[in-house]
């Protein structure tokens, strides 16, 4: 019988704590019937009363602490983690990459050409 009691209070006490602090994260202007301010008083001074009466009545109708309405989709906080930054960086790395490529080909064709000129004009024939 001692461990129901106990098990009892400590529902209640998380009950309580649960809707205290739900009242504390609700937006102040999405609150219902009395103010935000009045219910945590009413949750702290009538325990299981306040408690079961913010769940019915000052409740967000949402249910949520953050409001009812529908909820903007979650943007990055940072730039390493946007999805879209990351694949633009990688397509620049890409390209950057390709240039590269090309700029060493080019080089390297001209180097061509520059020796088969100075063989052509020493007179001797081009390789």
């Amino acid at each position: 019988m001692p461990r129901l009691v106990l098990f009892g209070v400590i529902i209640v006490a998380a009950v309580i704590i649960y809707a205290a602090i739900d009242c504390v994260m609700s937006r102040a202007n999405e609150v219902r019937s009395i103010s935000k301010t009045s219910w945590l008083f009413t949750i702290i001074l009538i325990p299981v009363l306040g408690a079961v009466l913010w769940f019915l009545f000052g409740r967000p109708s949402g249910g949520s602490p953050g409001g009812s309405g529908p909820r903007e989709p979650r943007r990055p906080s940072a730039p390493d983690d946007d999805p879209d930054f990351l694949r633009n960086l990688e397509i620049r790395r890409r390209q950057a990459q390709k240039e590269a490529e090309l700029r060493a080909r080019e080089a390297e064709l001209r180097a061509r050409e520059e020796g088969r000129g100075k063989q052509n004009d020493d007179g001797k024939p081009g390789a």
